[in-house]
């Protein structure tokens, strides 16, 4: 991960902050969203449904519980 050097106390030691963009942040955000919007989705369907589409319904139901922001990998 590139890192940038911060001009604040304990730079001098090596200390450095990760580096981010702005593109990364806005791709990283629409990602989220379209996760959000997806598991909503999941979540309205009843569990003959998830069935019929080869998904568990437990492990639907436990996805759709994880934050906004908890990505899948």
């Amino acid at each position: 991960m590139p890192v940038l050097a911060t001009p604040h106390a304990g730079a001098h030691r090596g200390h450095r902050l990760p580096a981010f963009s702005l593109t990364g942040l806005a791709r990283w955000a629409m990602t989220a969203l379209q996760t959000r919007r997806e598991r909503a989705r999941l979540a309205q369907l009843d569990d003959h449904l998830l069935e019929d589409i080869g998904l568990d319904p437990a492990a639907v139901r436990a996805e759709c519980r994880r934050p906004f922001w908890d990505l899948p990998r």
